[in-house]
């Protein structure tokens, strides 16, 4: 008797060991390494300030971030200028989240070479290059965990770079959007050949809960083109008809930007 006992305690143990490994495989999955992105965005308000941007920028900033081996960062300006408010953004990928704290632990470190002197850093309080900065930093989606290169073959200044931003009514809402591209909208864009350069949720910004996503036309005539192609998709149309995925984004901005001659793409 009692040997039957034991083994059946050694087997019940055994199963439960199965079930738990089984169990526990699809949250492993959700563990996927991917990059973190960063957005910046310098608000200035003068051509002037504009100038020293743009120097810093691409004679300072872009070559010290090369040597430290993070690349394929996206400088953009918006289509439309505010001219109250002009703006500059940047997109920086970074391999691993221990990647992000070094090059943003200090505001008083900006990135410059040792031999640097310019306007950018040694501007007075009274005529700083810029009016603020913000800093938006995102996460990878699972789907698509690393920044993509945009495949576009036509000419620089007339592409169209579309920045998106959907804000949820709650973080649970937020989830089950996320969960939608991961579902099938991701598919979507690259089927259709929207050449997406990254999507993530946003861990750090003053608009939370929200995901933002960017995707590259060749022209504003392309960009309407595939937009259309979207909207008539059967698999989108699947997609926002289903009833799991309702009200799910409270706000969505968009913002067309074009790359600058400096950028790295």
């Amino acid at each position: 008797m009692y040997n039957i006992q034991s083994i059946s305690q050694r087997l019940l143990c055994f199963l439960s060991l199965i079930v738990f490994m089984v169990v526990s495989k699809p949250s492993q999955a959700q563990t996927i390494k991917g990059d973190y992105y960063q957005i910046k965005i310098y608000h200035y308000k003068s051509p002037q300030q504009e100038a020293v941007l743009d120097a810093y920028l691409q004679k300072s900033f872009l070559p010290v971030m090369h040597k430290k081996g993070i690349k394929n960062i996206g400088i953009f300006k918006p289509v439309e200028t505010d001219t109250a408010d002009r703006k500059i953004y940047i997109l920086v990928p970074y391999a691993s989240w221990k990647d992000v704290e070094p090059e943003n632990v200090s505001a008083s470190k900006p990135a410059i070479s040792s031999t640097d002197n310019n306007e950018y850093v040694t501007a007075a309080y009274n005529n700083a290059p810029y009016s603020r900065i913000e800093t938006i930093l995102l996460s990878p989606f699972i789907t698509r965990p690393h920044l993509m290169l945009p495949k576009l073959t036509g000419e620089r200044s007339k592409r169209v770079y579309e920045l998106r931003s959907y804000e949820s009514p709650t973080e649970a809402y937020h989830h089950n959007k996320v969960k939608m591209f991961n579902s099938g909208e991701t598919d979507i864009f690259e089927r259709l050949g929207f050449n997406p350069v990254f999507y993530g949720s946003v861990i750090a910004g003053s608009r939370m809960p929200n995901l933002m996503y960017l995707t590259t036309f060749d022209d504003k005539q392309s960009r309407d083109e595939h937009w259309k192609a979207f909207d008539a998709d059967a698999q989108w149309k699947g997609l926002i008809s289903d009833a799991q995925y309702k009200n799910n984004v409270s706000k969505a901005d968009i913002i067309f930007l074009y790359p600058t001659a400096y950028s790295d793409y």
